[in-house]
């Protein structure tokens, strides 16, 4: 259960980063989460437990830098391409930066990834593997079925409306 919880606070805390970056940037779409009711963004959460998977594997900064940017990109590239193949969504587009490959992936973000992984590694996570150990274990399943549940009928939702909108339902109705 600690990798679902892994899992559920980076995706939260990739939510923040978005909502954070969307503010700094003064992006129109300020609203950055990726499920219907969960404030989460999954890539975040696949990319953390993949960056500290990696990380168990290698040594030393730039090992861990390399190895989690990789593991990163390889699941913005693999999340990118199920919203945008099986889902036909897109939550990011790195279309018009240089080196990008089907505006899924590109270098610039890769390099943040690797940079963003050290931190991962070595300064959030262990106060998060703190967090999560403290967890009690029978919030697990109640967890899991929730974060699973939100998933389905978030992903029918999006393939079914074709627009990342859908996920705002809480927006007020505009004004006539």
């Amino acid at each position: 259960m600690r990798w679902l919880w892994y899992f559920i606070i980076y995706s939260f805390g990739g939510f923040l980063l978005e909502v954070a970056f969307a503010r700094a940037i003064h992006h129109p779409k300020r609203d950055r989460k990726c499920l219907l009711l969960l404030p989460l963004c999954p890539v975040y959460g696949l990319g953390a437990c993949l960056i500290l998977a990696a990380a168990q594997r290698v040594q030393g900064p730039l090992w861990v830098a390399l190895a989690g940017g990789l593991a990163a990109t390889g699941a913005e590239l693999v999340m990118g391409a199920f919203y945008r193949f099986a889902l036909r969504v897109e939550f990011w587009d790195y279309t018009g930066i240089p080196g990008s490959l089907g505006g899924l992936i590109c270098p610039v973000f890769s390099a943040c990834w690797a940079a963003l992984s050290l931190a991962l590694v070595y300064a959030v996570h262990p106060l998060v593997s703190t967090l999560a150990r403290d967890i009690p274990a029978w919030l697990g399943p109640p967890a899991l079925i929730v974060l699973v549940a939100d998933m389905l009928v978030s992903c029918a939702a999006l393939r079914r409306e074709g627009t990342t909108e859908v996920l705002r339902w809480y927006r007020s109705a505009e004004p006539s």
